[in-house]
């Protein structure tokens, strides 16, 4: 059994961070589809950005995000700062505030997560 954390730093802005995102993405469902492993898939900082572009249904890589958003969750405090928090809340998806408003990856890698950023 594998435990893994992916967290999707790249923001929106070029295609070096689409295909970061994507990677991201693949990865989390190569996961997830493995009987036996743990995923979590995080965005962080401006990673968050993210979230409102895969729930369009219009996005090029929504199904792929659809394979895995039931593992996702979003830094409450950057969904915030960078502008996103009401379409993160909207989509439902988790926001995490473990340590002074950010995900705790110090208790990912506690509970024995591998820690995998794009």
């Amino acid at each position: 059994m594998t435990k893994a954390a992916i967290v999707i730093l790249a923001g929106t802005d070029g295609h070096a961070n689409v295909g970061r995102v994507v990677n991201g993405l693949e990865t989390a469902k190569e996961f997830a589809e493995t009987d036996g492993d743990e995923v979590e898939l995080i965005f962080d900082g401006a990673g968050t950005q993210w979230i409102p572009e895969l729930e369009d249904e219009d996005s090029d890589y929504h199904e792929l995000y659809q394979a895995v958003r039931e593992n996702a969750s979003a830094c409450d405090f950057c969904s915030g700062a960078f502008g996103v928090a009401d379409a993160v809340a909207d989509a439902g998806v988790v926001t995490l505030d473990d340590h002074e408003g950010h995900p705790s990856i110090r208790s990912l890698v506690d509970d024995d997560y591998e820690i995998i950023t794009f």
